[in-house]
Formats: C-alpha cells, sequence, structure tokens
C-alpha cells in the first residue's frame, strides 16, 4: 500500500508561489499571480507570498510607473527607495509611494530639503541650461529640472531604445559641501518590449555605478547589462543574459562629465548590442548545429522513406513470405 503523501504547510506553500513570482519572465508576473491564486485556494498564503515577491520582482526588473495625474513617470529600483514602498523621482523631486502588488502609484508628494542630493552634488546631477529634454525651471520643485548627466542620458536613451527610460541617483554622499569629497552616482536604464498576443515579451536593464573621487580627480564606472526575452508561440523559449564591465575617465567639469559617462555607456552597451545580435545570428549554424544528432561513419543518412533497398528488409520478407 503506497504511503500517504505529506501535505505541504503553509509556510513552504508561500516559499513555493514566491519562486514562481521571482522567476516570471519580464512582464508576465500579474498573470502567474493569478494562476496562483487559483491553485493555492488560500488568500492568507497568498497575500503573504505576494506582498514579499513583488517588492523584490519590481525592484530586481526596474519597472517604471506612471505618476499620479500624468505628470512624469518613475522607476522602481534598490537606487532611489527611502523606506518601504516608498522612492523619490529626482527629475521632479518628488517621493512617491507604490503599491507593489498592483504595481501602481498611489501618493505623490514633494521631496523635503534634507531628501535631495546637496547643491554641490546636485551641480554634477543638473546644469542650468536648456537641454533638448528637459525643461528649465527656476525652482527646482515647481518643474521639470535639467540635469547635465541626466540630459545626456536621455539623449543616448532617446537614440538606441525607443521605448526606454532612465534616471540618474545618487546613492553616496548626497551632502557633500564641496571639492575635496567623494560621491556616487547610479545610471539606471531600462527598456521594455511585451506583446503577450504575440507570445512574447522582453527587457534591457543596465545599471552603471559612477564613483566621483575628486580626491583622486578620476571617475570610476562599473556597469552590469541584463538582457531577457520570453518567446512562448508553441513553445518555451527563455533568453537570460548580463555582462559586467569597468571603465573610467577624469573628474571634469560637470557638463564634461555627463558627456564623458554618456559617451562610455553608449560605447559599451553598443558593443554588448553588438556581440549578442552576432552570437545569436549564428545560433542555427553553430549551437543549434551541435545539438542535432551526428552522420554515422558511413556518412549517409538513413533512409527511412525506403526502406526496402536493404538487404535485412528483403531477407525478413523472403523468410516470412510477404509480398507473395
Amino acid at each position: 500500500m503506497a504511503e500517504k503523501e505529506c501535505e505541504l504547510g503553509d509556510e513552504q506553500k508561500k516559499e513555493i508561489a514566491k519562486w514562481f513570482l521571482l522567476n516570471a519572465p519580464s512582464g508576465e508576473i500579474q498573470y502567474i499571480a493569478k494562476d496562483l491564486r487559483s491553485v493555492l485556494n488560500d488568500d492568507k498564503v497568498y497575500d503573504e507570498a505576494t506582498s514579499e515577491a513583488f517588492p523584490l520582482y519590481n525592484k530586481f526588473h526596474l519597472i517604471c510607473l506612471e505618476l499620479p495625474c500624468r505628470s512624469g513617470d518613475v522607476l522602481i529600483t534598490p537606487y532611489n527607495e527611502l523606506e518601504e514602498n516608498q522612492f523619490i523621482e529626482p527629475r521632479t523631486a518628488q517621493i512617491v509611494t507604490i503599491d507593489h502588488v498592483k504595481q501602481a502609484c498611489t501618493e505623490a508628494r514633494p521631496a523635503a530639503d534634507e531628501e535631495l542630493a546637496s547643491p554641490y552634488v546636485e551641480e554634477f546631477r543638473y546644469d542650468l541650461f536648456d537641454f533638448v529634454y528637459v525643461f528649465v525651471e527656476t525652482s527646482r520643485k515647481d518643474g521639470l529640472e535639467c540635469c547635465a548627466l541626466d540630459a545626456e542620458i536621455l539623449k543616448y536613451v532617446e537614440d538606441a531604445y525607443p521605448k526606454g527610460v532612465c534616471s540618474v541617483y545618487c546613492v553616496d554622499g548626497k551632502d557633500a559641501e564641496g571639492p575635496g569629497c567623494n560621491f556616487e552616482f547610479a545610471v539606471v536604464i531600462a527598456a521594455v518590449r511585451n506583446s503577450p498576443k504575440n507570445f512574447c515579451n522582453g527587457s534591457w536593464r543596465s545599471v552603471w555605478n559612477i564613483k566621483f573621487k575628486d580626491d583622486l580627480q578620476v571617475l570610476e564606472i562599473k556597469g552590469k547589462l541584463q538582457v531577457d526575452a520570453h518567446y512562448f508561440e508553441e513553445g518555451n523559449v527563455q533568453l537570460d543574459a548580463e555582462q559586467e564591465f569597468q571603465d573610467g575617465t577624469i573628474f571634469q567639469a560637470p557638463d564634461d562629465c555627463a558627456i564623458s559617462i554618456a559617451n562610455t555607456i553608449r560605447h559599451h552597451e553598443t558593443e554588448y548590442m553588438g556581440s549578442l545580435e552576432a552570437s545569436y545570428s549564428n545560433l542555427p549554424d553553430t549551437t543549434f548545429k551541435d545539438l542535432r544528432r551526428k552522420l554515422p561513419v558511413t556518412r549517409t543518412l538513413f533512409p527511412w522513406h525506403n526502406t526496402l533497398q536493404f538487404s535485412l528488409t528483403r531477407d525478413i520478407q523472403k523468410e516470412l513470405g510477404i509480398g507473395k
């Protein structure tokens, strides 16, 4: 008699549900959550799993949400998170409250002075000149700001990614008051293309950490690129690729730093995209070919459509009297 299967406890169910949610392909977590609710049939376990998994998923995938009153967008990242469910949007100097499970902004307020970087650090983040993509306003809190680095990244993203979004965050040393102080920015770029009706979803995510070492007059640049795609028409094919880069440049005036950083990012991302395209365009002749069964030593494929040509078949027919 077979042993009775052991029933899973609520904690085990929650952990399994979290695994499915956290491993959902780009743009598909809501579909998986809907199915999990039906499978679990337990609102308590479902709520616990989603409340723990969605914040991690949203920050890992760098999702972009629309601000209240359609006043702009905010990226959900580990670099602009102030406290649980609250994120800063530096371009409009707003603090946004997020409902992670619904993936929506629920509230926005002006950022307090202590929540923003010091004027010295902001000089490298913004500059009051009329860039193409950002309006100049006399007050930081009354409208969109023109950011030297932000504007250069915006220009690059506009050219490179049809549906790309980006932002620049000060992640260390935001209270630096003048020359000789070190600080660090994170440049975040995300581009998503979801087309479930055509059975494919995908995203590009890149994070560039720039350390401004004023004492050494250098900038250290480290980047991590992640690309994923999911194609699921009559099958299930997934791409999950990542690459890291290191580079550097000299410490210059804010505008010159912005141009140098943007050019460095453009160079590495363009190079990586080219290598991806070359790699996957050769798949049929390399990787997929290696997966096929090799030819026998005769270098001849077995003619399954015409097996009667083999003597073994004829001998069997003769012995059994087939065809007489």
